[in-house]
């Protein structure tokens, strides 16, 4: 049977006051919540770091809160995604990387760099940029995804610069940004934005069988030719692990849009 990579399906974060109605018991208490969450969904995506430094500590507790086999991604700060020139941004990376995301161990499954919308593409910057990245923290092996804002960055230039350094390009399903759904690195990572309120998953179920449909092609190397790419040469075809996570829009619906698609997939989770 030919290979295919892990598929997991989240949520951003887990501390959402609505989500007190839509998906937490009503006599869960609020220090419990990750504890429930993490075994509603396979994936969380962690927001609170893009706002402040955590420390090991906290990592830790997240770590041994969560199931096994669960993995979170993790924001990258505001303070470096926002700079004027992210070239410059060295000693700021190495002091997020080291604030204690190895105690997370193999439940790091990557992190996400979101650049400002008002960023546009400079090929220098951004190459200096991902040479910034490190393939490894410690023993862990590091992946990185970038979410870009700007219609800048849809190009081959950019689309090839990111495959050279595998950093995968997050394909942002969004009326309001670019998406981006090339191939580019060993996994793939896509956050999904556009959940109605008036759905009581998120995303109409039918959409939701073809955002199933779609992660399994991911997971087994291909593109969905339904999604839009840069015209460049395809990546090779090979097993890949999928991340995609149900990202604002009617955010209270993001908790029911991930467990019907979890519950889609073969056997419940791939």
């Amino acid at each position: 049977m030919k290979p295919v990579g892990r598929i997991r399906i989240g949520i951003g974060g887990w501390t959402y006051e609505p989500w007190r109605e839509t998906f937490y018991p009503a006599d869960l208490p609020k220090k419990s919540e990750l504890h429930y969450a993490s075994r509603a969904v396979t994936a969380i995506e962690i927001n609170g770091t893009f706002y402040r430094l955590q420390t090991p500590s906290v990592f830790a507790k997240w770590r041994d809160d969560t199931p096994d086999d669960f993995v979170f991604t993790v924001k990258a700060p505001r303070y470096i995604v926002s700079r004027k020139n992210l070239a410059e941004n060295a000693e700021s990376i190495q002091k997020f990387l080291t604030s204690g995301l190895d105690q997370l161990s193999r439940k790091l499954g990557a992190i996400m760099w979101q650049l400002a919308p008002t960023k546009k593409f400079d090929a220098a910057e951004i190459e200096a940029f991902f040479d910034l990245m490190p393939a490894t923290l410690g023993k862990h092996p590091l992946r990185h995804a970038i979410e870009v804002r700007h219609t800048s960055f849809v190009c081959e230039a950019f689309v090839e610069l990111a495959r050279k350094h595998e950093v995968a390009i997050v394909y942002t399903h969004s009326g309001e940004y670019p998406g981006v759904a090339n191939i580019t690195a060993n996994f793939v990572y896509a956050r999904l934005r556009q959940s109605v309120a008036n759905e009581p998953t998120g995303y109409p179920k039918s959409q939701l069988k073809e955002w199933k449909e779609r992660a399994e092609l991911w997971s087994q190397g291909h593109d969905p030719a339904d999604l839009p790419r840069v015209q460049t040469a395809a990546c090779a075809e090979t097993a890949r692990d999928v991340f995609i996570f149900f990202i604002n829009g009617a955010k209270e619906r993001a908790p029911a849009a991930a467990q019907h698609l979890i519950s889609i997939l073969p056997g419940g989770a791939s």
